[in-house]
């Protein structure tokens, strides 16, 4: 973390560092606050303020611009591996803050009887979630590239940041419905689509045109039997 160690440029803000990619910039109008963190008990004293500027985000790190720089306070930079503990926080009245802890650098401008410093930037114009999100996704790739690497003690030295990669994993879609129709028998559709009396006439089978064997036999068993039966009722 450092205080007036960005290199400012005229059009884009800042120079960007060798692989640095610009992921997130703040709507103008964000407010930023430097100071120890709460509960702090030691003797060092800090404060740096800024009503409104532009908070970056880049694969590398956070910086900070304010839009009326002053001898005191030109610009702010933490590496992003160096950040801890950040949140949003959404007050039932007034802007959104992104709060984070920042573990300083040496030679950053920050004393260093301080372990960390509370950085609070209050998004006055929105984005404080999109800033947080995209914040939590590079910050979680640069860690797996560093314990990829084995590079722990070393941070982002070792690692190759052109490499690293930094956009959305697509969502997983599972497969779609096929559009090949499962086969049918020949005839299967024909059967289907009938009508009723034709699909039973299909299953019984065509109507018989002589009567079954033995039928007249039967019969006349049956008409003997009547007439026995209605003579022995007479008598």
């Amino acid at each position: 973390m450092s205080i007036n160690w960005v290199m400012l440029h005229d059009q884009e803000g800042f120079v960007r560092l060798p692989n640095e990619r610009l992921i997130y910039t703040s709507p103008p109008r964000t407010s930023f606050a430097l100071t120890p963190p709460s509960g702090y008990k030691g003797q060092e004293s800090l404060s740096v303020q800024s009503s409104a500027g532009c908070i970056y985000l880049t694969n590398q790190r956070v910086v900070y611009l304010p839009s009326q720089k002053s001898n005191d306070f030109q610009s702010f930079s933490s590496p992003l591996l160096h950040v801890r503990d950040s949140h949003v926080s959404a007050p039932f009245f007034g802007p959104n803050v992104w709060t984070a802890l920042i573990q300083p650098v040496a030679g950053g401008g920050i004393s260093g009887s301080l372990p960390a410093v509370q950085i609070k930037a209050t998004f006055k114009e929105g984005g404080a979630f999109d800033f947080h999100t995209n914040f939590e996704r590079i910050r979680e790739r640069l860690e797996q590239a560093v314990e990829n690497t084995g590079e722990g003690t070393r941070g982002l030295g070792g690692v190759d940041l052109a490499a690293v990669h930094l956009e959305e994993l697509p969502a997983y879609e599972g497969p779609g419905p096929s559009n090949t129709e499962p086969s049918e028998p020949a005839g299967t559709n024909d059967t289907l689509n009938a009508p009723a009396s034709n699909q039973r006439a299909s299953v019984i089978g065509p109507e018989p045109m002589e009567p079954p064997p033995g039928y007249e036999e039967v019969q006349q068993q049956s008409v003997a039997a009547a007439l026995e039966e209605g003579l022995r009722r007479a008598s």
